[in-house]
């Protein structure tokens, strides 16, 4: 008999926890002969809903619908998998396991904490993560007793990566833009991604130089109104600079996994720049190291897992940075905490590690030279099916089932 695996996730959204999802939708799917899988799909904040369809998205819809169908008869599941923030899980079957991006500052809320505690299982996407969780501890005292008490995880935390994706043919994707040399970057504008410094810094280094910068952008959705807002943000913070020489374009818009890897791949990118203050994984990131792009980032937090190899040996442009707290605005009870720090790039370092990547895609040599061979790496490293049975022992499941099958089969006997 197979489990009963009931997914609650927003998989049908735009966002990070949306490509989560999916994950784990496919990592399940990838074992039919020990799951029978339902599922709950959740919004993500204001971001929006897939606008495509094909073999995977009718088969969601297929599922959706079964499992409304189940419970409407009163059906219960033996497992359920929670991708989302920990503060919203919860014990709705015998088994529950909690699939987080966990965290991109240094400390959990004590809420977390707690979450994490009435789970069976947690599995979270980078060594980050894991290890914030495991280095939070709170302590307080117990009202009955009146004695000291340490709040820390007891639940075991598992890291499982994403994997690579691959496509057998990439369309072209056509970009107006006239430099030769492109810096790209993708990221949300908003307080964490550091987007201002990002493009502040990088047209103070190249003033006087005929360099692009590309930012596929958007703050929530990607409506028109949406574009306009950050077309407004990019303006205003471009004005100061009316002399400038080198150029800085906008892409808004849905596009599919397959157009993101064409603007990866594309010959008028050179190089790929973010410098968050902190990363639950990054996956742009991780997109750009395995198509074969060289990475400016910061040297702190998820993207670690990737651009760092498994002996240790950097594969990025990393830019120096300083642990500080946390910006008032950047306060998101329970979640993003007043008492937990994130990384600040060091302007100095930013701009020395894109001088140092332009130069090496001139002259071909450094991290440029060596960024193919990487993504091959990276590909067998991260290969899906590898990722898809990790997931799956993650959760603790497979061999229990295996176990029941064993035991059937002597009774049998």
């Amino acid at each position: 008999m197979k489990t009963k695996v009931y997914l609650v996730g927003p998989m049908l959204t735009r966002s990070g926890y949306g490509e989560q999802a999916r994950f784990a939708m496919r990592a399940l799917r990838s074992r039919e002969d020990l799951f029978d899988i339902y599922m709950q799909p959740l919004h993500w904040g204001q971001t929006s809903w897939i606008p495509f369809y094909d073999e995977e998205k009718a088969w969601v819809d297929q599922t959706i619908e079964k499992t409304i169908g189940y419970l409407q008869q009163g059906g219960e599941f033996d497992v359920s998998v929670q991708v989302t923030i920990p503060n919203e899980w919860k014990k709705i079957t015998p088994i529950n396991v909690g699939y987080t991006a966990g965290i991109e500052s240094t400390k959990v809320s004590h809420e977390w904490i707690q979450a994490v505690n009435q789970m069976d299982k947690v599995i979270v996407v980078s060594s980050h993560s894991k290890q914030v969780f495991e280095n939070t501890t709170y302590t307080g005292i117990d009202e009955a007793t009146r004695q000291e008490v340490k709040l820390a995880c007891q639940t075991d935390i598992e890291v499982v990566n994403y994997p690579v994706k691959k496509y057998d043919k990439i369309e072209p994707l056509e970009l107006d833009v006239a430099p030769n040399i492109n810096f790209l970057s993708v990221a949300q504008w908003g307080p964490r991604k550091n987007v201002t410094n990002m493009i502040k810094w990088f047209v103070e280094e190249f003033h006087d130089e005929e360099v692009g910068f590309i930012i596929k952008t958007n703050q929530s959705k990607n409506s028109l109104m949406d574009r306009e807002f950050c077309e407004g943000q990019l303006k205003a913070h471009l004005k100061p600079y009316p002399e400038r020489k080198c150029s800085v374009y906008m892409v808004h818009g849905d596009m599919t996994d397959e157009e993101m890897h064409a603007l990866y791949t594309n010959e008028k990118v050179s190089a790929f720049v973010g410098i968050p203050h902190g990363e639950g994984f990054g996956l742009p990131f991780f997109e750009s190291a395995y198509s074969g792009l060289p990475v400016v980032a910061t040297g702190w937090s998820g993207q670690l897992d990737f651009l760092v190899d498994e002996k240790h040996q950097e594969h990025f442009y990393n830019v120096s940075f300083d642990i500080r707290p946390i910006q008032d605005e950047s306060v998101w009870e329970n979640i993003l905490i007043r008492e937990s720090g994130w990384a600040y790039a060091r302007e100095d370092s930013y701009k020395e590690q894109l001088r140092q990547c332009y130069n090496d895609v001139t002259n071909n040599t450094g991290h440029v030279a060596d960024a193919c061979e990487y993504a091959s790496a990276l590909h067998e490293r991260f290969e899906e099916s590898k990722m898809y049975a990790q997931f799956v022992e993650a959760m603790g499941l497979q061999i229990d089932h295996e176990w029941a099958d064993t035991l059937a089969q002597v009774e049998i006997l």
